[in-house]
């Protein structure tokens, strides 16, 4: 994907009109990590297009690991001044010069592949990557944005309607998947632990299923993904279950502009919850609407149900999310399920 992608312009134009506070940004440093992530990516490429379109001289530095996927992504902000691309580990020492006023701290695997494959780097990223995060925020005096996930809530009680963002339930340290929660729990610890001794503000967004354009759509795992993957490669749906477990999904400048409502509050730290609960389907149901969408592909859905789940996939039933807290800053989620899916299948075809 690339900042020129038609898909791409129309969703920054679309970001533009969300009512966030972005007078804030003018003149600012930003340094997102993970940046070839699929949030992390239009982060960057929003900025750079507040720089184009009005201006905002925002200076944008953008730390990956993998050089020719940030050459790919962001190759057309090389010659920009305005623009840097740090090519590093975000478990190594991060250093910059000059001032910086917010770190994104976006870097890290969330996917079933790489908690099966690559626990440990998705722990190191969690933990000594977000300790190298904020001690660079701690010595410029910058604001960190965590993007931390539902799964920390872990296991609530049954009788639990939606998870606000002080309910919290258990996690089994000793299970496969445990990586990725338990890291980010570590991490929201961490965090809290720089506010208390160093003052070292920050927000974290707990996001749930997101979704879009740039996202991974070669053997992630995850459940959008594989159905993107297939619809864009003209495959038929393969569903591993019954398609039984209820999903709500968020599309990327949703989920985008949450986090820059998060990023450019004032309230001081907080935690907030990220999630589209106005649409909620069935896991079937969305693959059969995603092949509804493009008739001329001539795809169906098809069911291929294994004896046992792989480890690398979350047990846990289905709470809604709160979104009352990241309400109140005056987001609010706006594209349909629908709506999502076609523009991110779109944006491949392009």
């Amino acid at each position: 994907m690339k900042y020129t992608n038609p898909i791409v312009k129309e969703d920054m134009k679309s970001l533009l009109a969300y009512g966030l506070p972005l007078e804030k940004l003018k003149n600012k440093t930003v340094l997102v990590t993970g940046a070839n992530g699929m949030l992390a990516t239009y982060l960057v490429y929003f900025f750079m297009y507040l720089n184009r379109e009005k201006d905002y001289g925002i200076h944008v530095a953008a730390l990956s690991r993998n050089a020719a996927k940030a050459r790919e992504r962001f190759g057309g902000f090389e010659n920009d001044p305005q623009f840097m691309m740090l090519l590093q580990d975000v478990c190594d020492e991060i250093s910059m010069d000059g001032e910086l006023d917010y770190i994104i701290h976006a870097a890290g695997d969330a996917s079933p592949q790489a908690i099966l494959h690559e626990p440990t780097g998705i722990v190191k990223a969690n933990t000594i990557g977000t300790l190298n995060v904020l001690e660079l925020a701690r010595k410029k005096g910058a604001k960190v944005l965590y993007t931390s996930t539902r799964e920390v809530y872990g296991k609530v009680e049954e009788a639990l309607k939606e998870i606000k963002e002080t309910d919290f339930g258990k996690l089994n340290p000793m299970e496969q998947r445990s990586c990725y929660p338990e890291s980010k729990r570590m991490a929201e610890t961490m965090i809290q632990s720089y506010y208390d001794q160093y003052c070292v503000d920050a927000s974290v967004v707990r996001i749930a299923h997101s979704y879009g354009p740039g996202m991974n759509i070669e053997n992630d795992g995850r459940v959008m993904a594989d159905f993107i993957s297939d619809v864009v490669h003209g495959r038929n749906i393969v569903l591993k279950s019954t398609g039984d477990a209820v999903r709500a999904f968020c599309y990327i400048t949703d989920a985008v502009a949450g986090m820059l409502f998060a990023m450019l509050s004032e309230e001081g730290l907080n935690a907030y919850n990220i999630a589209n609960e106005t649409e909620e389907f069935p896991i079937r149901d969305v693959a059969e609407k995603l092949v509804s969408l493009f008739p001329e592909k001539g795809l169906k859905v098809v069911f291929d149900i294994p004896e046992t789940m792989s480890a690398g996939y979350s047990k846990m039933g289905r709470t809604k999310l709160c979104t009352e807290k990241i309400e109140k800053l005056g987001w609010k989620p706006g594209v349909s399920l629908e709506e999502g899916m076609k523009r991110t299948v779109e944006s491949f075809d392009l």
